[in-house]
């Protein structure tokens, strides 16, 4: 029987499914759970030493001699400090030294307890890795009362599969990484009869060359699906010259990307995924994600349902579990490994893949596009997005690469996904309204490129000052959408919900940029309906300025929401 603390048991099953079998345990009472599960477990081989100090270098003379990754568990409070000499000998050996600690519960930290200290990080740079462990009951009922518990036992599987992702035989170098576990007392029950099924993720690191071996078993997972899927985030490494890649990849999978990261623009999915819900043919058994954030929450959404593969091409050498279902790391440049990839795959489809689901995806895209093009709103932000891109696709200046376009963070980024189809520029690291003015404005001092930046009203006056700079030229010109507060919280529950608190979280304002226009010297045009709208934009687009020039579009903004609602009811009839 192994322990009923659930975190215990998701460590020990990941620690065997990673391959590491060797633990040297020491005395107490608080990493019991620990010492007896790992004692019980078949798998694991357990070296009991007393003293702590000598515990962590008998581990690191395992490693030593065995070539693998050894644990050293010990018990809460001073026990955890005596391992430092150790850690620290075993960091600059670059040995994969695991370090196991009990904790107390977080509560219990200062609280003049016994053998409670702030274990969380205390080895500093001498770990690549420091997790700490949530607690978890071991049966969750199903029902949305329950996420949350679910999101903390994905969050447990998840901290324990990136630490010992860390000590991975295929990293090209390792430190220690330190696991804290906290376990809430009574400490010795031990009823459950087996681990759990973990997922494991499995880490590959291609970093100084694209791993020949790696590419060819991705391919291998691509042949192998029935319904692959490649998702692109942000990404500002492709070219045009990378097109030729993409279009490879789709004679294999569908390739969901946005505006951030493909260089001729994205395409509008999110419409898609609105209406096919639990529509089985639809829904992919294997998910190659590469690049940064995605805008579509209802595509992270989507893709964490159900079962499927997910293998991530990762940069920058972490493991981004945005679906809560990868398996598998790879290390490396993601052009090069998608470039490595279409070369194996070649022009022919895997036997396996489903001609409905690709038919399915195919149809649905294109249909997506009619709709884009046929649906005329009326005025409101988003009939002010649809004529500023349309206007803008005409221009001599777009056809050869001489404009560059930003997006501010919130309705605005989403208009983008819908009408955009070029690249688009946005602060989507953290998703942030501030700064979006500010890089844009920074962005046109380093290009001779005409610049333009779409913007919602809170994002632009949080940031207004980033006019407040007498370099800055008439290549800045900046589309202001003001509807009077933050729109999107209107689209979200809170609105139905809270009527009385949406004016201080939507940020309602009668703010207008005309006053700051004048005290930064920069142009200032309006428009308060379509037909002032409809004149404006060319015009905004066209001036001859030395200076910035800002087009500030009025608009109601339940009338902005009522509109996105209706464009979204009027795609289902083209979806399917």
């Amino acid at each position: 029987m192994y322990s009923n603390k659930e975190n215990v048991n998701i460590l020990t099953a990941l620690m065997v499914a990673h391959g590491i079998h060797h633990v040297v345990v020491c005395p107490g009472s608080r990493n019991a759970p620990l010492v007896h599960n790992f004692t019980v477990c078949p798998y694991t081989t357990t070296y009991s030493v007393t003293d702590e100090r000598s515990a962590g270098f008998y581990a690191l003379g395992l490693i030593q001699a065995l070539d693998t990754p050894v644990a050293v568990c010990v018990t809460s409070g001073t026990a955890l400090l005596n391992l430092f000499p150790a850690v620290a000998e075993a960091f600059y050996q670059h040995r994969p030294l695991i370090i196991l600690s009990a904790d107390r519960p977080q509560a219990w930290i200062g609280q003049l307890d016994g053998q409670t200290i702030p274990q969380q990080h205390v080895f500093g740079r001498f770990v690549s890795r420091s997790v700490d462990l949530p607690e978890v009951p071991g049966n969750i009922p199903e029902g949305k009362d329950y996420e949350w518990l679910r999101t903390q036992r994905w969050y447990c599987n998840r901290l324990v599969n990136e630490a010992l992702c860390e000590v991975s035989v295929s990293r090209l170098s390792t430190i220690p990484v330190h696991i804290n576990i906290p376990i809430t007392e009574p400490l010795a029950t031990f009823t459950v009869e087996s681990l759990p099924d973990e997922r494991v993720i499995h880490y590959h690191d291609t970093v100084t060359s694209v791993d020949e071996s790696v590419v060819s078993e991705l391919a291998d997972a691509v042949r192998q699906a029935h319904r692959p899927m490649m998702v692109i985030g942000q990404y500002l490494r492709f070219t045009e010259d990378d097109l030729p890649i993409f279009r490879a990849l789709e004679a294999h999978m569908p390739v969901l990307y946005e505006p951030l990261a493909g260089p001729k623009g994205g395409k509008s999915f999110d419409e898609v995924l609105y209406h096919i819900g639990d529509v089985e043919s639809y829904h992919p058994d294997f998910v190659l994600y590469g690049g940064d954030t995605i805008v579509s929450k209802r595509l992270r959404q989507f893709l964490r349902q159900g079962e499927k593969e997910i293998w991530e091409i990762s940069e920058d050498g972490e493991i981004h579990d945005t679906f809560q279902r990868v398996n598998s790391v790879v290390h490396g440049d993601l052009r090069m490994i998608l470039q490595k990839l279409v070369a194996l795959l070649g022009d022919t489809p895997s036997a396996n893949l489903s001609v409905d689901y690709m038919k399915g995806w195919k149809q649905s895209l294109q249909r997506q596009q009619v709709l884009i093009d046929s649906f005329k709103p009326v005025y409101s932000q988003m009939a002010v997005v649809r004529c500023f891109e349309n206007l803008l696709e005409n221009l001599d200046d777009y056809q050869n690469g001489n404009i560059a376009v930003h997006y501010a963070n919130s309705s605005s980024i989403r208009l983008a996904n819908i009408f955009a189809h070029h690249r688009v520029y946005c602060n989507r690291g953290v998703n942030g309204i501030e700064g979006s003015v500010s890089t844009a404005a920074g962005f046109s001092l380093g290009t001779d490129r005409q610049v333009f930046l779409v913007t919602g009203d809170l994002s632009f006056f949080y940031d207004s000052n980033a006019l407040w700079k007498e370099s800055l030229g008439g290549n800045l010109r900046i589309l202001l959408l003001n509807n009077g507060g933050g729109g999107i919280f209107h689209q979200l529950p809170i609105a139905k919900n809270s009527p009385e608190a949406i004016p201080a979280v939507a940020g309602h304002h009668h703010t207008t940029a005309k006053g700051l226009c004048e005290s930064f010297q920069v142009n200032y045009l309006c428009a308060h309906n379509e037909e002032e709208m409809r004149s404006a934009i060319p015009a905004f687009i066209q001036m001859d300025s030395h200076r910035p020039v800002v087009l500030e579009v009025f608009t109601d903004r339940e009338e902005d929401v009522r509109m996105m609602r209706e464009y979204y009811r009027f795609t289902i009839d083209l979806v399917f």
